[in-house]
């Protein structure tokens, strides 16, 4: 059987790894380095150059050289032009609004997926050449932030390079399968992945093969290449202060600026200083000018404070949405180039309280864990075969009474899942029911994003709440979701297929942050609506036991309930009554109370405890 391979496709690098004899291989490329850089530049002759020698000369040839390609892939230009701004080629729009990357040299225009796939290209030749034999599958990692369209896109760049793409995970996943191998323990693991160009804070449950992913938090234009730009700026800066010039200004000169302190971040990871020596960076009327400077890692640290703090807000996030305390968290484990910055070690040790695992080389972790699923998929290994390896952006729910959107699977839920539960009619007799799907974290309807609507006509005419119209929330393993409403009484069934979740990463980001903005908000709205509700149940159950079990209540209790459930329908009807939650949870507390309950109990009515009645829908 041909080998399956696993490619970490990173910002700055990638890396291709194959798992030999149940032991992962990182595979070196023809240069004999580990990780090769993410760069494709075309050259005078149209010659097209990929890795290390397109990254050799970026200098001399900038507006021929993509680099950081993966922030442009599967994205719109207007999502991306602030990152266009940081590039040394031209990032242009395409006529549908997408990206395409600009050529001069050919005089052509790529989009992002022809230049990726022009990189997948090149290591998947490398493990041809490893392996002896052709290479057509591969499983290949992406940022847990990554949307449906970016997903999508990398996977039709392996197609353009001739591969098939057998399955796309997780990058911290990936990082987990690895710790796994090694550890095979179960553990709640805070996967800190910092890369070129983007942070994601992972937080899992892992064991015996199987990974739950609690929470997520990202922060797409964050990586290794802000601490480059901070050392560039300071160069620059201290360049211009002493001589007036911004080279800044000059590409070929930037292109020095970036190359020298990505060494200088590098050496200062193990040294206490660095030497920056730039000769003839520039030249004026008085003669050729040159840098010759020292940068300390005091120096170094202050300059890039404000981006590890910022580091600081992903984390607590991600512990916030897991909804754990950091006491819980058993294991750290760093993964991308980055984090072998000591301050944003030290940073993620002291916050987390934990000794980071740096057992994993956090360049080729990502590779080995894509190695090992293309290992699960190729060769059949179960050792991990329960893997969970995506999950929900946003909460997914329904509307229901007073414009309300109930939940029915929670954002970050994992994927593949499945959610059923119980709603009713709204008035007596309905014969048909509305379900409009919301994707969103408000607690309003009117504030979530509308999915469709499913209409179910045929229920049997009863007094409200007396139906079971049971709905179901299921979505597979490619993120399809089907929604299906379920008359248990008719057996009268329809579903609605919603082939995709996607949401733009602008738009889920201002989604989140207006659910934080408006929570207190929403929640005092949401009150009265919320006691209106358990107090329409409270009354139609009761109503109902009273019925069928009345004759054990004695004449006086009856006569008492009856009364109190006169009144709370009073209440509830009163146009202004919404804005009186208080009146109701009395009368409310009053039906349950110490009196009734003894009352209700000897009828063998479960009204005392109706936290699990029916929900009512609309």
């Amino acid at each position: 059987m041909a080998q399956v391979i696993g490619i970490d496709l990173g910002a700055t690098n990638a890396c291709v790894a194959v798992m030999k004899d149940r032991t992962p291989a990182v595979i070196a490329n023809a240069e004999g380095y580990s990780i090769t850089p993410c760069v494709v530049a075309y050259g005078r002759n149209g010659d097209r150059l990929v890795g290390q020698i397109a990254k050799r000369q970026a200098l001399m040839n900038p507006d021929n050289t993509f680099h950081s390609v993966k922030r442009f892939i599967g994205r719109k230009y207007d999502e991306v032009i602030d990152a266009a701004e940081q590039v040394s080629y031209q990032v242009l729009p395409d006529s549908n609004g997408g990206v395409k990357l600009n050529c001069p040299i050919l005089d052509q225009e790529f989009t992002p997926e022809e230049i990726t796939a022009q990189i997948l290209r090149k290591l998947a030749d490398t493990a041809n050449k490893y392996l002896g034999e052709e290479v057509t599958q591969v499983v290949l990692t992406v940022p847990p932030y990554f949307n449906d369209s970016q997903r999508q896109a990398t996977k039709d760049a392996g197609k353009l390079a001739g591969l098939e793409v057998l399955r796309i995970i997780n990058q911290p996943t990936a990082a987990c399968l690895v710790y796994e191998l090694e550890r095979r323990s179960n553990e709640t693991i805070l996967v800190f992945d910092l890369g070129g160009s983007t942070l994601d804070v992972t937080i899992l449950d892992v064991g015996d093969g199987v990974f739950e992913v609690l929470a997520t938090s990202s922060e797409p234009y964050l990586g290794g290449n802000d601490f480059d730009k901070k050392i560039v700026d300071w160069l620059a800066a201290e360049f211009q202060r002493i001589e007036g010039i911004d080279l800044r200004n000059d590409k070929q000169a930037l292109q020095r600026l970036t190359e020298a302190a990505e060494k200088a971040k590098i050496e200062l990871s193990s040294v206490t200083q660095a030497e920056i020596n730039l000769p003839f960076i520039t030249a004026t009327q008085d003669g050729p000018k040159h840098i010759d400077t020292t940068l300390t890692v005091t120096q170094f640290e202050k300059m890039c404070s404000e981006l590890i703090e910022r580091c600081r807000i992903q984390i607590e996030n991600a512990i916030r949405d897991a909804r754990i305390d950091k006491s819980a968290i058993d294991e750290v484990v760093l993964v991308g180039g980055s984090t072998r910055i000591p301050a944003v070690k030290e940073f993620v040790r002291s916050l987390t309280g934990k000794e980071p695992y740096q057992s994993i080389n956090p360049d080729e972790v990502g590779s080995v864990g894509a190695a090992i699923q293309a290992s699960v998929l190729g060769d059949g290994w179960t050792s991990f075969c329960c893997v969970s390896w995506d999950y929900t952006y946003l909460s997914l729910g329904i509307e229901t009474l007073d414009g309300a959107m109930t939940t029915m699977i929670p954002r970050h839920s994992i994927i593949p899942t499945k959610k059923s539960e119980i709603f009713s009619t709204a008035t007596d007799g309905q014969t048909s029911i509305e379900i409009h799907v919301l994707q969103g974290e408000r607690l309003f309807a009117k504030d979530n994003k509308s999915l469709g609507t499913l209409r179910l006509n045929g229920i049997f005419p009863a007094p409200k709440g007396v139906p079971q119209i049971e709905v179901t929330f299921e979505i597979d393993a490619n993120g399809i979701l089907t929604v299906s409403a379920k008359d248990i009484a008719t057996e009268q069934e329809r579903s609605l297929t919603i082939n995709s979740l996607f949401v733009e990463q602008k738009e889920l980001e201002q989604m989140l942050k207006d659910a934080e903005k408006y929570y207190q908000e929403d929640i005092k709205l949401s009150e009265p609506i919320e006691a209106r509700k358990m107090a329409a149940s409270l009354v139609v159950q009761t109503e109902r036991q009273l019925t069928e079990l009345g004759k054990k209540a004695s004449e006086a209790d009856k006569i008492w309930i009856e009364e109190l459930l006169k009144n709370l329908r009073e209440t509830i009807a009163k146009p202004d009554s919404a804005n009186d939650s208080l009146a109701v949870l009395a009368l409310g507390g009053k039906l349950l109370s110490n009196k009734t309950q003894p009352v209700l109990m000897q009828m063998g009515s479960p009204i005392y405890a109706l936290t699990g009645a029916p929900k009512t829908g609309n």
